[in-house]
């Protein structure tokens, strides 16, 4: 059986997961005023993709915004005294946490509560803050690219049941904190490499619905915010008590090897179908139970070929015979299941075309990995 992705979109499937609104004083034009305003300006269509900024270029243009605002009502203050202002509790629904409040959230940021490091510049950790609301907190060197302020000023207006929530912020002589959602069940990552794998993952319906989550999650980071995540792992989709996926790691990494942009390396530019990109690489590790990479590099003085989830699953599927490669941790499928995985196999292979233009977009994404959900939903009536 050949599926064909769907040529209509599901465009506004927003309604009450929409960003709620905030109160704004009027003293004078307000920092998220100024955000909303440059994903305006930046966004004709809503679907324009080759019009979609960086968040860094977004807050950039805001606070640009914000500072000449400011100076025409008679102050000159610079661009970070100009977010400083704008992220006082007036503007942004997320709290300014103390240094002193964090060390004892965290015990001193012991190394009992470390949960990981996202790259040279930041480590996480977890933390209970003095209401009992347990926390993730990310320690960051600098903010290199704007990286904690564009975080803060977009994503305290961004809600979504599929995004890791930001709560807060501080900034306090050398630290620099952001303070998110704890996502209690970890990554999808370490559940489906580590080496005992999750029972909470030996069922395809749940795979499917982890896909659907994931793909909910991006289209609504492209289709309300105009931002592009730029860096789609397993590692970074999180679940939460109840085992929703997440869509977390927005830190301005242009990629990890393995699910990076092929037209990144020849273009050095990402879009929206850089995320399509990263996205077909998670839901190949979902459907085989592979790493991105399975072979790296060089042993032993000899050169190994390096060979992606991507060469070794296409192949394979477009051979129609997908069954050989479904992760046997999970069983056989039965004749529904069987449909709804090929659906996910077929959508999957789309989205790593080599070319970005013969990707989908997330919404006939969405609308494919729902269709492959009822499906398999169907087998368990």
């Amino acid at each position: 059986m050949t599926y064909v992705l769907s040529a209509s979109a599901k465009a506004n499937k927003m309604d009450t997961e929409m960003v709620e609104s905030i109160d704004v004083t009027d003293d004078a034009r307000s920092f998220s005023w100024a955000v909303d305003s440059a994903i305006r300006s930046e966004t004709g269509s809503i679907f324009g993709e080759s019009r979609v900024r960086s968040f860094a270029s977004l807050v950039d243009s805001a606070i640009r915004s914000s500072s000449a605002s400011e100076a025409d009502l008679g102050s000159s203050p610079s661009p970070v005294h100009a977010f400083a202002s704008a992220v006082d509790i007036r503007t942004v629904a997320a709290r300014l946490f103390t240094v002193s409040e964090l060390n004892v959230a965290t015990n001193n940021f012991s190394f009992d509560n470390k949960i990981d490091a996202g790259g040279l510049d930041v480590v996480e950790y977890r933390g209970e803050l003095i209401d009992g609301h347990e926390v993730a907190i990310k320690r960051v060197k600098t903010w290199l690219n704007l990286f904690g302020k564009s975080e803060f000023a977009l994503f305290s207006r961004l809600h979504h049941k599929n995004l890791v929530g930001l709560v807060g912020f501080c900034e306090q002589k050398d630290e620099r904190l952001l303070v998110y959602e704890y996502m209690k069940n970890g990554a999808l990552y370490h559940h489906l490499h580590d080496k005992k794998g999750s029972s909470v993952l030996n069922s395809w319906k749940m795979r499917i619905k982890i896909a659907v989550d994931v793909s909910e999650g991006i289209q609504y980071l492209h289709n309300y915010a105009s931002i592009i995540h730029r860096n789609i792992k397993s590692s970074n989709i999180l679940f939460d008590a109840t085992w929703t996926a997440r869509v977390s790691g927005f830190d301005f990494a242009v990629g990890t090897f393995g699910y990076v942009d092929p037209e990144y390396f020849h273009l050095n530019v990402v879009t929206e179908k850089s995320d399509v990109y990263g996205l077909g690489v998670v839901l190949l590790e979902i459907l085989t139970g592979r790493r991105a990479v399975l072979k790296y590099g060089a042993k032993d003085y000899v050169c190994t070929p390096i060979k992606s989830v991507v060469d070794f699953a296409v192949p394979v599927i477009l051979a129609g015979e997908l069954e050989k490669i479904l992760d046997p941790r999970v069983g056989p499928p039965d004749e529904n299941e069987a449909e709804a995985m090929e659906l996910v196999a077929y959508t999957a292979i789309h989205c790593v075309n080599l070319k970005g233009k013969d990707r989908p977009t997330m919404a006939d994404i969405v609308v494919n990995l729902e269709r492959a959900l009822a499906i398999c939903e169907s087998s368990h009536i």
